[in-house]
């Protein structure tokens, strides 16, 4: 009898544990909500005497003040060239007009930033995927085995395709 039940799935059982942690803490955000919803306005007491008495907070907001009409504010633009202004380091990589110049060893690397991917925030978890360290779960080398042996079939296919193919435009010439 004991050798038909299934085993626990950690991952489930995990996941079990960490839904119930949320719901806990949705319960603890929404009683101190309705406790902070609940409280009196706050009351301020004065900063000139500190022994003052305390003054009620009231809801409307304070006048705003008039706003002035006066002439708007331009600020001064140094439109010397880079190279002028002493950028030494910066020189290289902008023209006279300030423009970034175009920069291939840059390009290939955002490139090969861009196509390698984002590196994995949990290693140990990679680590147990790779070997098959979870029940249940096909090891990645099996899963990279059946992707490889595809990926040879489809080539063969498409070679023996264009073999066919050319043989039959040299036999109609």
């Amino acid at each position: 009898m004991a050798r038909l039940k299934k085993k626990a799935d950690p991952i489930s059982d995990q996941a079990r544990a960490l839904t119930d942690q949320i719901a806990a803490l949705e319960s603890e955000i929404k009683k101190l909500d309705t406790q902070i919803h609940r409280a009196p306005t706050p009351k301020f007491r004065s900063t000139a005497l500190p022994h003052g008495a305390t003054v009620a907070r009231t809801a409307e907001p304070p006048p705003a003040p008039k706003a002035a009409a006066h002439e708007p504010v331009f600020e001064k633009i140094n439109q010397e060239p880079l190279q002028a202004r002493g950028g030494d380091e910066s020189a290289g990589r902008y023209n006279e007009l300030g423009v970034r110049k175009y920069d291939l060893p840059a390009l290939w690397n955002r490139l090969r930033n861009h196509l390698r991917g984002p590196t994995t925030t949990n290693p140990r978890l990679v680590n147990y995927l790779a070997a098959g360290g979870v029940h249940g779960l096909r090891p990645m080398r099996y899963e990279k085995r059946v992707a490889r042996n595809r990926f040879i079939a489809l080539v063969v296919i498409l070679f023996l395709v264009l073999l066919g193919i050319i043989s039959l435009f040299v036999h109609s010439h």
